[in-house]
């Protein structure tokens, strides 16, 4: 994968300050534990931190043309073009010369060639840094769906930029500041594209190239969801989805290292570690695909269903491998585990955020850390729901016909507003206004389809917030995490080809036998035991158990302690009438969503506020 950072200054000269470019590189040494590079010229430094995977020896970054004072762009990558054959191919055909087999290279040439549109050409997730000498330009690119992070914060005389905001933090000019907006952003979970939460700092819109020249900075958007009428019948629709994946995962699969998969048992991961596992056999490959779940021990006798987790993901995971012929691999976690305190330190290191979902991070992390004893690079079934309609919310009459995000309604509805207002920040943040506002420019964004209207408009609607806002939240969690373990992982379903004909595929079609994700059903129900076809939807795996939450009860009272900086948002009064509802009343379905996510947020945004020293302007 890799991390990136630079620094470019219009007004004075950089070749001799390389240490700060190496300073903001190292914050990120987790993405790039192979190698590390810093190239400076007089209004530019660029750092990169390097996970080698394609071309090994040839891959090192910054990358030049020839040389590194050869007048020509430089480029600082991070990420995967899954097309970068074909493109060096046609490339090549048109007089360009490589000197490696790294798709980094690929890029840059793919630059030389067509300029800013390069970007429309490529396929993958990806973000990069290109510094043009010839016109002094710095270029900013992030991937269509905004798989691969990328921050900017424009200075006095330029911008810095990384991969991920401690990045830029390392850098002296540099302030960590959360203002009345980042806080909104951070308590709402609204999840605002190009929204940073530091403030004066910016994240570059997925599908969007953003330019910083002497002049100012300015931005376009290449790519971004467009509505069109869907011609094909549901036969043809389903072999296309089918045929769009094969090709996916086996670009995806492409690798000097060795590639796994995440197996929960779902359809979306089963699916995809099938398919894999074939194109693993049709490529005549002598070892099996490694697939990855997790559980916690005990789980199969304790286990207790309830409205989101019906049952144990293992009893899946396994007969899914079994039919495919993976070899399957379960980590195994204790409660200790995601309780470690080690562990919560790193999660908050490597997300810069205090956006907790608790335990769920942490064994996470626990799991990538598991893979990558074992593989580089794993296939995730991230962006399916929201692609295919598999959330629970898109078949509940209320959300559908509710006036704010569906995720939103049901954490209202689970109890977490409710926590809140009675802890006081409700109000204290202006949330009920912020969240109306943000959703009305979200619903001003939906391209819509000429002579739609009922259902099938607003499931449209709800199509486009989850893709565009919560999609969000899961991409960039599952890249810090992983990327906290050195570990690189691939989502074969923000596949932007995929992405475009599913969007415009009518919702009666997608839902064509009654149930969610009809499509996927049916376009991979010749590679999964019929378990897993009829299984409803069950999200990544949480503990239940009431140890975990008294534990949390207790960081939470530490929060009563003079000098915690939370007491600066929310009165002691408050964090009080937490500690004395009953255990019970956060430990089953509704407390987890609910009571239990505040109280899991305020423990972490205490701890960020304290570790980042940020100063909260509120």
């Amino acid at each position: 994968m890799c991390g990136l950072a630079g620094w470019v200054g219009y007004d004075r000269d950089l070749s001799r300050l390389g240490a700060t470019a190496q300073a903001m590189t190292a914050t990120m040494a987790c993405r790039g534990p192979d190698d590390e590079g810093v190239w400076t010229a007089p209004h530019v430094a660029l750092g990169h931190c390097r996970l080698s995977v394609i071309d090994l020896e040839g891959g090192r970054q910054p990358m030049h043309v020839s040389a590194p004072d050869d007048g020509l762009p430089t480029v600082v990558y991070t990420g995967e073009v899954y097309n970068f054959l074909e493109l060096k191919e046609e490339l090549s055909g048109l007089g360009h010369e490589f000197r490696t087999s790294s798709d980094t290279e690929v890029v840059l040439h793919a630059y030389l060639q067509w300029g800013e549109n390069f970007a429309e050409r490529l396929n993958g997730m990806y973000a990069l840094a290109i510094w043009d000498p010839r016109t002094e330009e710095l270029l900013l690119v992030r991937d269509r769906m905004g798989v691969k992070p990328l921050f900017y914060y424009p200075t006095r005389d330029g911008v810095l930029f990384g991969s991920e905001a401690k990045a830029i933090l390392a850098h002296p000019e540099a302030e960590a500041v959360v203002d009345r907006e980042g806080l909104a952003e951070i308590f709402a979970i609204i999840n605002t594209p190009g929204h940073a939460v530091f403030k004066g700092m910016h994240e570059v819109v997925p599908g969007t190239i953003v330019r910083f020249t002497r002049e100012g900075r300015s931005a376009r958007t290449y790519w971004e969801l467009t509505a069109r009428p869907h011609g094909d019948d549901l036969d043809t629709t389903i072999a296309r989805v089918r045929e769009l994946l094969d090709d996916i995962v086996r670009r995806q699969l492409i690798a000097d290292v060795p590639v796994g998969t995440l197996l929960s048992g779902g359809l979306d991961s089963s699916a995809l570690t099938a398919l894999a596992a074939k194109a693993f056999r049709d490529q005549g490959r002598a070892e099996r695909v490694k697939a990855f779940s997790i559980d916690f021990k005990g789980n199969d006798e304790s286990f207790a269903g309830n409205g989101i987790w019906q049952d144990p993901d293992t009893p899946y995971a396994v007969e899914v491998a079994e039919k495919c012929g993976a070899e399957h691999i379960i980590v195994e976690l204790e409660n200790a585990d995601v309780l470690d305190e080690s562990i919560r330190a790193r999660v908050l290191r490597c997300q810069d955020l205090p956006i907790s979902t608790g335990d769920m991070e942490h064994s996470l992390l626990h799991l990538c850390t598991a893979l990558k004893r074992q593989v580089t690079v794993a296939l995730s079934g991230e962006t399916a729901d929201e692609l295919f309609g598999g959330y629970n919310w898109f078949f509940d009459k209320e959300a559908v016909e509710g006036d704010t995000f569906p995720w939103y309604d049901a954490w209202r509805r689970l109890g977490g507003l409710d926590t809140m207002k009675e802890i006081g920040l409700w109000d204290r943040l202006g949330l009920e206004e912020y969240v109306k506002t943000r959703y009305a420019e979200a619903l001003a964004e939906v391209p819509r389809l000429e002579g739609e209207s009922g259902r099938e408009e607003r499931m449209r609607e709800l199509l486009y917030l989850n893709i565009s806002r919560w999609e969000n939240f899961l991409l960039d969690r599952k890249d810090r995490i992983s990327m906290a373990a050195s570990l690189e992982v691939r989502v074969p379903f923000t596949d932007h080809r995929l992405v475009e004909y599913v969007f415009n595929v009518p919702w009666e079609m997608k839902t064509f036998d009654g149930r969610e994700k009809s499509l996927l059903r049916a376009a991979t129900a010749d590679v999964l035991p019929e378990s897993v076809l009829t299984r409803k939807k069950s999200p990544y795996p949480s503990t239940q158990d009431h140890e975990y939450v008294r534990a949390l009860r207790d960081k939470v009272a530490a929060l009563l302690h003079e000098g915690s900086p939370v007491l600066d948002l929310v009165p002691a009064e408050g964090i009080q009438r937490l500690l004395d509802k009953p255990l019970e009343s956060y430990a089953g379905l509704g407390g987890l969503w609910g009571t239990r996510a505040v109280m899991e947020r305020l423990v972490e945004f205490n701890s960020w506020v304290t570790e980042y020293r940020v100063r909260v302007e509120a």
